[in-house]
């Protein structure tokens, strides 16, 4: 069925492409036989020409700038991501969020935006990158290995998204588009970039909006346990729709003999996520079997925001750098879920059918303030770099909630919840908070070559104060109070075997630090399974020792290719463990709390491939691959698995063909990652995707217009789950399962069209 799928989707692009070059043949200005002519908004879009990688002068850093991409229109950084080595996400299908690079948990990935760390609302500091329109980026940086000049929080490694800044652009240009999905509705999107000379200095302003929506439908089976009887199962429609909106601003003078930087940017998500389901007992789908009716909605506004001073100098003998920056995040969120039951005692409709509504408010506000001064200058036939960064951190939480559960005589269908029935709002346990931290993070680098091998030492100290005030456990004005240093090495070695080929290994000590959520002292009753979860205020950052080890060489003028394989030893990791006490729900249920009790390793080679294929006559042809092995190993109460939700493998593959002398171009794009497996107390869950296509084909009209069609996830792929469910630890042991559950989710094929002016 699939392979069907596969012909009848490229079948359809290509058919499209033919037909546009036709027409644009017929009508559009010529072009010269070795492609159009650019304009002078190279960095906007390369207009008749394939671009590639590029080869990093930075130590074990891979870059890729938006041209890279821009070719199958990507609206996200998300968008972005999903086709560079060594990324994974965990997300609903056709979403792309958390960033797991080489498989692990987000919050082992650094995001940077401009190399700085930016905030995000999760627990786990990680920050969701489809938050930021790639309209916004000039290129992306993907650092395997931890530099001491950069924040060490990076076990997995980092991701710098680097914006467009003043110097980038001198013109502008307009994006007008409109994606239309699998429900029937069309999103619209615009997007405007002007650059140029202005103020005494150079300028850069940027909007964009878009539209955002994503259709599912999702179908669960429910057990008493694998291979037992059917309960029930769900029938399910979740659609997230909403608007991205964002701006930026860039601007640069010479400001003496220094140059002056100023930078900001702004985007606010507004999403609503409406689930609608139907429970029918025994898998029969009538109304006579009708077990309840729920209605769930999550309405989401969150704004991200940055703003950034950067003033470069000459001093003592070199170079020295001031910056400030300041960066929040203000994330609202409202959701109520309605839920109707019936056959609650196998009568259909009794008197004890039951509507329970909940209704939670979240807000979230965490701010940023950073200081860093920094000195470069030459040491003999070295560059030593020296300086500190310190950070202040505010982050407030708020979780308010409230239920209200009547019993509804002889209800057969949904009501509406009864007016005035909620209230007052309390805050759920651990869900009123305060936390401050406080970094102060000085390092040194030096950087030197000598004949063919270059090399880079370098030591980081980050010392960290925190505070956690939980005003659910303590309403007056006590907090817990937790500080720890960490020293973090750096070593990289390149050797320039050739013009075109060298090889690379990087040494490095990183760090990463614990939720928000483990390290409130509130007791959650129930949390995993039937037992009870207490937080740690005491709890120490995890420590990870990594090896990188690297060939790469170049492919003719444009192209090139790499292998990298890396190791990571991580050692105090945080665990759940047994305090032995008993639980809320009584015998056989503990209170389980976070600790530093573990140590896991992780491992993987990395290949990817960009070139064009010269070597076969075909300099119009440009090939993309990259493949990632993943692999990790770590001790639980329950025995030996992988790190939580680690894929086994990511694969990206496609190609661009030009036709210069139609002033068009197509290309497809395969994506595929491997199952993931994640345990904790009181459940497992088994995660599958099936592969994403992608195509698209573009008619150049002059050097100033450009139109494009893209199609996204054309074999409609699929996401399943397999839940296994536990009341307690000794039932995880013994496999007696509480509940078995199946759940499949599918999207739709998305078609986007967008054309492009530029001035």
């Amino acid at each position: 069925m699939k392979k069907h799928l596969l012909a009848r989707s490229l079948s359809q692009a290509l058919s499209t492409a033919a037909l546009l070059v036709v027409a644009g043949a017929a009508g559009a200005q010529a072009t010269a036989p070795d492609g159009a002519e650019p304009t002078k908004l190279d960095t906007v879009q390369v207009v008749g020409e394939i671009s590639y990688r590029d080869r990093a002068e930075e130590p074990a850093t891979l870059v890729y700038d938006l041209d890279y991409f821009q070719r199958f229109e990507p609206l996200t950084v998300g968008d972005m991501l999903k086709r560079v080595p060594s990324v994974a996400f965990l997300s609903d299908v056709l979403e792309y969020d958390g960033v797991r690079l080489r498989g692990l948990d987000p919050g082992y990935t650094q995001i940077l935006i401009n190399g700085k760390r930016v905030p995000g609302a999760g627990f786990d500091r990680a920050f969701f990158v489809d938050r930021i329109p790639a309209e916004l980026v000039e290129r992306i940086e993907i650092v395997r290995s931890s530099s001491a000049d950069r924040s060490g929080d990076a076990v997995a490694g980092a991701l710098n998204i680097v914006l467009r800044d003043g110097l980038s652009l001198d013109g502008g240009y307009l994006r007008l588009g409109a994606l239309h999905y699998n429900d029937g509705e069309v999103e619209p999107t615009v997007g405007m970039v002007w650059g140029g000379e202005a103020l005494g200095g150079n300028l850069l302003l940027g909007f964009n909006r878009q539209g955002r929506r994503n259709p599912k439908e999702k179908f669960s089976q429910r057990f008493d346990e694998p291979g037992g009887t059917l309960d029930n199962v769900e029938v399910q429609t979740d659609v997230r729709s909403g608007d991205d909106t964002s701006f930026n601003a860039d601007y640069r003078a010479n400001i003496g003999e220094g140059q002056l930087a100023l930078s900001a940017f702004f985007v606010r998500t507004d999403r609503l996520q409406d689930e609608d389901s139907l429970e029918y007992a025994d898998g029969i789908q009538t109304a006579p079997n009708l077990l309840s009716v729920n209605d769930n909605d999550l309405d989401i506004r969150t704004d991200n925001f940055s703003f950034g001073v950067d003033y470069g100098v000459p001093s003592f003998g070199g170079q020295t750098r001031f910056r400030i920056g300041f960066a929040g995040i203000d994330d609202e969120q409202y959701e109520f879920e309605d839920e109707y039951e019936y056959l609650r005692d196998g009568i259909p409709f009794p008197e004890d059918d039951r509507y329970t509504g909940d209704r939670t408010y979240t807000d979230l506000r965490d701010r940023e303030l950073s200081f860093e001064l920094r000195h470069e200058r030459d040491v003999g036939e070295s560059e030593l770099r020296f300086g500190v960064e310190v950070t202040r951190k505010e982050r407030e939480t708020s979780v308010l909630t409230d239920r209200n559960r009547i019993t509804i005589p002889n209800a057969p269908t949904p009501r509406p919840a009864i007016p005035g029935t909620f209230g007052p709002y309390l805050p759920l346990a651990g869900g009123l908070n305060r936390v401050e931290e406080k970094r102060i993070e000085p390092f040194v680098r030096l950087d030197g070559e000598q004949g063919a091998m270059e090399w880079e030492i370098g030591l980081r100290y980050q010392y960290t104060d925190v505070s956690i005030h939980d005003y659910t456990v303590d309403p007056g004005l006590e907090s817990s109070d937790n500080d720890y240093g960490v020293v973090l090495p750096s070593g990289h070695l390149r050797w320039n075997l050739d013009d075109n080929s060298r090889l690379t290994a990087s040494i490095a000590r990183t760090m990463r630090r614990p939720n928000f959520d483990q390290v409130s002292p509130a007791l959650l009753l129930a949390e995993l399974g039937d037992n009870d979860l207490l937080g740690n205020p005491d709890l120490k950052p995890e420590d990870a020792w990594g090896v990188d080890l690297g060939w790469e060489r170049r492919l003719g003028r444009r192209g090139v290719v790499g292998l990298n394989f890396f190791y990571r030893d991580i050692k105090d990791l945080i665990e759940i463990v047994n305090t032995g006490e008993e639980g809320d729900e009584g015998e056989d249920t503990f209170v389980l709390q976070p600790r530093n009790a573990g140590d896991g390793q992780v491992w993987g080679a990395e290949f990817d491939l960009s070139t064009p294929l010269s070597a076969l006559g075909l300099d119009n042809t440009g090939v993309f691959l990259n493949y990632s092995w993943l692999d990790s190993e770590i001790e639980d109460v329950f025995g030996t698995r992988r790190f939580n939700d680690q894929s086994g493998h990511v694969l990206n593959v496609g190609f661009i063909q030009e036709l210069p002398e139609l002033a068009a171009s197509f290309g497809v794009t395969y994506r595929e990652q491997g199952d993931a497996f994640g345990r904790i107390v009181g459940e497992e869950v088994r995660t599958t995707y099936d592969g994403d296509l992608e195509a698209y084909v573009e008619k150049r009209f002059g050097t100033q217009w450009t139109l494009r069609f893209t199609g996204s996830n054309l074999l409609n792929a699929s996401k399943s789950e397999v839940f296994d469910k536990f009341s307690t630890i000794a039932d995880q042991i013994d496999r007696s399962h509480d509940e078995y559950e199946l759940e499949n989710e599918v999207g739709g094929r998305v078609y986007q069209m967008v054309v492009r002016y530029s001035f």
